[in-house]
């Protein structure tokens, strides 16, 4: 009972004194009914998130029409603490490609893999790369021996992610299957768009990360992990605030822009909410589809027919873009391991959905 409480008094404290805080450069705040929420619903779902029985849930961020409808912080969290979003990283790889291709560093997600490792400086790089496309790493559809659910696969995370240098390793890893034909969930795939953006530009992911699309978005607190080569982990380890992860899913809903700024290019946003390769209904409870590392869902909800994209990370950490309604939503946790994590952000989001008028 103290322990719901001090959340209760948490959250309260998060509502009423949104006025108190900092304004966020772009992202003014709006009513519920404004916003074209039912407020009955919304004041239905306060209770329900004071009182999760576990201490692990963070911060909510509700954004629409680029006005910041709900800013909820919990269990001591605030604006400013940074959280391990985990596999959700991989989906900001993918407006990282995007940023890549603006800046002619990639011509398109035709070219092979092959084509952007010197075998002078990677002798071990496989010959197979030359049958990989890029659309195929981003589709989770590469056809290589990894898979993240099966830790004997050479290319599983378990066997490179500790290296000080793992471009090299990672190049040496052969096809399993044929490219293109079947969707197996690897961390290896977006180590190599993140690779291949390093390779371009010259400079490691995170910090042509900070130049092209955090420093823009005012994003300036955040942790992404670089190892000993200056190469960064493009499938995950990065930390950002709740806020700041929300600003990502905006630049979605924008097609790329913020503000008058186009950051990521608004035909490869299209291509993005557009790209629904591999039908995942059958393996899971929430998407429909898979492409360009983000997950694809449509659902009715009071009638009327969503479409929506979500990057989804371990512990519950959900980036939703619902493109129809301008909206983004935000979720931190760090229910690392466990189910319950992905369950809890599934149900938030569904009662957020259904709370639209």
């Amino acid at each position: 009972m103290k322990t719901s409480i001090l959340v209760f008094c948490l959250c309260c404290f998060s509502i009423t004194s949104f006025a108190q805080r900092s304004p966020i450069p772009g992202l003014p705040a709006v009513d519920y009914q404004d916003a074209g929420f039912n407020s009955d619903s919304i004041d239905a779902l306060i209770p329900i998130m004071d009182n999760f029985d576990q201490l692990d849930f963070r911060g909510m961020v509700v954004i629409k029409d680029n006005n910041i409808l709900m800013e909820w912080y919990y269990n001591s969290h605030t604006r400013s603490d940074i959280n391990d979003i985990r596999s959700a990283g991989k989906s900001i790889t993918s407006l990282l490609l995007g940023v890549a291709i603006k800046e002619g560093l990639v011509q398109n997600l035709d070219q092979d893999v092959y084509s952007f490792f010197s075998k002078e400086k990677y002798p071990s790089i496989h010959e197979d790369y030359k049958q990989i496309k890029i659309r195929d790493l981003l589709d989770m559809s590469s056809g290589l021996d990894a898979d993240a659910d099966d830790w004997r696969t050479p290319g599983n995370a378990g066997q490179w992610m500790g290296k000080d240098e793992w471009v090299e390793y990672l190049l040496g890893i052969p096809l399993a299957k044929k490219p293109g034909e079947q969707w197996v969930y690897a961390d290896i795939n977006a180590a190599l768009i993140g690779a291949i953006i390093e390779e371009t530009s010259g400079m490691s992911l995170n910090d042509f990360a900070r130049k092209n699309v955090f420093a823009p978005l005012g994003i300036k607190k955040y942790y992404w992990y670089t190892n000993a080569a200056n190469q960064t982990v493009a499938a995950g380890t990065l930390f950002l605030s709740t806020v700041d992860f929300a600003k990502l899913g905006v630049l979605v809903a924008n097609e790329g822009k913020w503000g008058d700024n186009q950051i990521v290019p608004a035909d490869y946003i299209e291509t993005l909410l557009a790209r629904k390769v591999f039908d995942l209904t059958e393996m899971s409870s929430l998407a429909n589809a898979y492409g360009m590392f983000w997950y694809k869902t449509q659902r009715t909800y009071n009638g009327k027919e969503i479409d929506f994209l979500y990057a989804s990370g371990n512990g519950g950490n959900y980036l939703v873009v619902v493109p129809q309604e301008n909206m983004v939503i935000a979720l931190t946790s760090t229910a690392y391991g466990t189910g319950y994590g992905h369950r809890r952000a599934q149900a938030i989001v569904h009662k957020l959905l259904n709370a639209l008028e």
